[in-house]
């Protein structure tokens, strides 16, 4: 489980867990998550073959196109720590019928994402935890959209 509020620390534990597996070290069951999501997404390795202090303090602007490669891995596995949990209650559930649907778990993956990142968005706006009823509601929306 990653939380915390120290955005350097949490970017650091992307770099140290992609370097260890590199080096066929002893993955924690956290770091295995980690770097499976990394393996996931060719596109983000340059960011993790150079220089971790370039990154760790660097700020993305996503109105302006950038694409922020820590927040995107976060939410696979916020996504998958709700599977694990199955919390919202169902969520696994329905999971399972995007991904009959879509034909790879990466994909529905991605559709909860983005459900997820809007619902952290909504709250952060609003100042309050994100409502999971509407949220497990508006994940089963997307079984009848696909």
């Amino acid at each position: 489980m990653i939380f915390g509020h120290d955005r350097k620390q949490l970017r650091k534990m992307y770099f140290d867990s992609w370097h260890k597996a590199e080096e066929g070290k002893v993955l924690t069951p956290l770091e295995t998550e980690i770097v499976e999501v990394l393996k996931m997404h060719p596109e983000y390795h340059p960011v993790f073959l150079g220089d971790s202090n370039d990154q760790l303090d660097k700020d993305f602007n996503t109105a302006s196109g950038d694409e922020n490669p820590f927040l995107h891995m976060g939410l696979h596995l916020g996504i998958r720590e709700q599977l694990s949990t199955n919390r919202p209650s169902g969520i696994t559930s329905v999971f399972r019928k995007i991904v009959t649907k879509v034909q790879h778990p990466h994909d529905a993956e991605h559709i909860f994402m983005e459900i997820l990142g809007e619902f952290i968005w909504r709250a952060q706006q609003q100042g309050k935890a994100p409502d999971e009823v509407q949220y497990l509601a508006k994940l089963k929306e997307q079984v009848t959209l696909f």
